[in-house]
Order: structure tokens, then C-alpha cells, then sequence
């Protein structure tokens, strides 16, 4: 959305008049006026992170997701704790901490709360799993702990209603993930578990969609692939 850098001439001369008045009485005025308005234009001109953050989750969750989905050996699970520590935590809080820089409250909420599960299920299954001796407990408090990621994600799925389709339906997707490892480890119940993976598969695939969306809308100048605003229906 192009904008108009040119403002109105009464405006201009009023806030021109204004400063200049208060330069006379106080000469430090002035530069803080223009210093907000410095900031102001850096705010705005401060790149879109969510297409970053949505990659960072993306990629995350496609990865766990192949082995809840049993795609892949249980062995290669380790490759999913690295990328979780730095790309889909410490990255992805990253992009949230612009996101609260640039006034978004909930891309802020969101990359920086998913951020910090990333960095939570690397910290647990590093350094606190082995501490619950029992494989059972041990699933029981891991279900318990995706159940209450999933009461989080419907709150955040109530304020994606107003943001874009594809936010409503990754969030959707997401919730139902959530739900299902968890109540799969909790039950247990491995043909959830299963679904779960399958259906995190493709809620990876909508955050792509989302970040591709983001990032070729940026570097085309113009939308390419389509994600409807919610708000304006």
C-alpha cells in the first residue's frame, strides 16, 4: 500500500508553526519533534517478520511431525531438537520480538509464544526427560503439556477471525494437532498420535503457504498467491 508522503499544506504549516514556537521556547523541542518522527518512519520502513517467523514454525513442525507420523525412525529424532532450539525457537522469537516493534500484537503473541514451545520441548526432552524414569508418566505429563499448547492455540485461533483465511485455518489445524498428540499420550492412543503427525504435516504446509505468500507479495510487489482478508468480510 503506497503512501502518501506529501501531507496536506495546513497541516504542514500548523505543525511547522508549531515547532517553530516551540524551538523559541524551548530550544531542545524541536529535535525531540523531529526524533519522534524519526522513529516513527523507522517503525514503519522495518521489514514484514512474519514471513521469517512462519518459516521458522513451518520447518519445525514438518519435521516433528514426520516421525509422530511414524515417516521417519524413531532413532533420527535428535536432528529435530537442533532446529527446534535455533530455528523454530530462537529465531522464531526473533520475528515475534519485531512483530511487538512494530505494533502487532498478535504476530508478537504468536511467533514469540511458539518460539518459546520450540525452545521448551528442546529444554524438557534435553535436559529434564531422563528425570521421569517412567515411559508412561513421562507421556502422560509430555500429553498434558501439548493439551494446554492446544487451549492456547484456540485462543489465538478466536483472534486469527480477524486477520487472513489462511492464519484462520492454520490455527485450526494447529489446534486439532495439539489435541491429538496430546490426548494420544495421555490416553495413550498411537493411531492418534499417528493422525496427529499426519495432520501437523499439513499444518507445516499451510504455514509455508503462508510464508511463501508473505515473502513473494514483498519481492513481486503485488499478491501472488491469494490469502483473503477475514476482517473484511
Amino acid at each position: 500500500m503506497a503512501v502518501n508522503a506529501t501531507p496536506h499544506a495546513g497541516t504542514e504549516n500548523a505543525r511547522g508553526g508549531g515547532e517553530f514556537l516551540a524551538d523559541l521556547s524551548d530550544p531542545t523541542a524541536g529535535r525531540v519533534a523531529m526524533a519522534r518522527e524519526l522513529a516513527s518512519e523507522n517503525v514503519r520502513m522495518i521489514a514484514d517478520p512474519a514471513p521469517l517467523g512462519l518459516g521458522c514454525f513451518a520447518l519445525t513442525t514438518f519435521l516433528l511431525s514426520l516421525f509422530n507420523a511414524g515417516l521417519l525412525p524413531a532413532a533420527g529424532e535428535p536432528i529435530v531438537f537442533g532446529v527446534a532450539l535455533a530455528y523454530g525457537g530462537a529465531i522464531q522469537v526473533l520475528a515475534g520480538m519485531w512483530e511487538f516493534r512494530k505494533g502487532n500484537v498478535f504476530g508478537a503473541t504468536a511467533f514469540t509464544s511458539y518460539g518459546a514451545f520450540w525452545l521448551s520441548f528442546w529444554a524438557f526432552v534435553t535436559f529434564y526427560a531422563a528425570d521421569i524414569p517412567d515411559a508412561g508418566d513421562r507421556a502422560t505429563v509430555v500429553g498434558w503439556y501439548l493439551i494446554g499448547w492446544g487451549i492456547f492455540t484456540v485462543i489465538m485461533w478466536v483472534a486469527s477471525l480477524r486477520t487472513t483465511a489462511v492464519l484462520a485455518l492454520l490455527f485450526t489445524l494447529l489446534a486439532a494437532t495439539f489435541f491429538l498428540l496430546g490426548i494420544g499420550d495421555v490416553a495413550p492412543n498411537e493411531a492418534l498420535v499417528t493422525l496427529g503427525g499426519y495432520l501437523g504435516l499439513v499444518t507445516a504446509a499451510v504455514a509455508w503457504y503462508a510464508c511463501l505468500a508473505g515473502v513473494s507479495a514483498s519481492t513481486f510487489g503485488r499478491t501472488v498467491l491469494p490469502n483473503p482478508p477475514l476482517y473484511k468480510l
